[in-house]
């Protein structure tokens, strides 16, 4: 067999959408902004964790640091703070995207 990819670490980066582009996914938007609970499920869900760690900065933390995204917990926490809804729609838009990409 072959050898495809090296492994590697992922470059730092930023996540693949701003937390204001809510429209961008209308679907997640949505899911965010009525149905909260459901999508930090969805998270927890995506990333192998208990349902009820979904929508915390620590989650957001975990992601980061496995994709090597800047930030720092303390930007999580103010995220989560200020705008709980756009800060798990912002994560939840990334795990699509790296599923799409076959990243995740």
């Amino acid at each position: 067999m072959a050898v495809r990819n090296q492994p590697a670490m992922y470059a730092p980066s930023d996540f693949q959408t701003k937390m204001t582009d809510c429209c961008s996914d209308m679907s997640v938007c949505l899911c965010g902004w009525f149905l909260l609970p459901c999508l930090g499920c969805s998270i927890a869900s995506d990333m192998n964790e208990c349902c009820l760690c979904g929508s915390t900065f620590a989650i957001c933390s975990v992601y980061r640091t496995k994709y090597n995204i800047n930030g720092s917990m303390c930007g999580d926490y103010v995220a989560m703070v200020c705008c709980g809804p756009c800060a798990v729609c912002q994560l939840k838009r990334d795990i699509n995207r790296r599923k799409e990409q076959g990243i995740f």
